[in-house]
């Protein structure tokens, strides 16, 4: 850990179940500020860490969410996923995976520090990141996936985070989440 952020995905040490969120602003695909506590506020949330469109592994779990996405609306959750990649890479996801749901660019990593989620990249992402997140990724960080379910009060109710970035919460699993913790939020 040289500059306080792990070397390995192993080594995070991410918020809790039970913390609060703290207070995020970031741009959305077209590029406009989005406060996410003040939509938070609003609705239960699941709020998701994703490397990036890049990311075979994320675009398939991003168009499964897409799938139960109507499912969970109806229940009365937003989704909100959240990105290294630059608003226009995010406009090409939202584009290619027919996404309805919100997506934000964490383009220099900021917000995924504050969540814990942030480690170095390994070397073979040393050209891409820097270009996928439109030049604000200079310390070359990835997040661990992650997926939070938050209260409108911004308090962390549900984590999944896996350090294998080929594991995915299923869909199955987080419907299931969904509508057991629905009460509580």
């Amino acid at each position: 850990m040289s500059t306080g952020i792990p070397e390995k995905p192993e080594d995070i040490s991410p918020l809790l179940i039970g913390e609060n969120i703290p207070e995020i602003n970031l741009p959305d695909a077209t590029g406009k500020n989005f406060d996410l506590n003040s939509a938070i506020a609003r609705q239960p949330t699941i709020l998701i860490f994703y490397r990036g469109g890049w990311c075979p592994y994320c675009n398939k779990q991003l168009s499964g969410i897409q799938e139960i996405e109507p499912e969970l609306k109806k229940m009365g959750y937003q989704i909100i996923a959240i990105s290294t990649d630059s608003p226009d890479n995010l406009k090409a996801s939202t584009a290619k995976n027919k996404l309805e749901y919100t997506l934000l660019s964490d383009a220099d990593l900021n917000v995924s520090k504050q969540f814990g989620l942030a480690y170095k990249a390994p070397a073979a992402y040393d050209k891409l990141l820097p270009t996928s997140s439109g030049g604000k990724n200079l310390d070359k960080l990835l997040p661990v996936p992650s997926v939070f379910f938050i209260s409108k009060k911004g308090n962390i109710r549900f984590e999944y985070i896996n350090v294998d970035f080929k594991q995915r919460i299923s869909s199955d699993l987080l419907k299931s989440v969904a509508q057991t913790i629905f009460s509580e939020l």
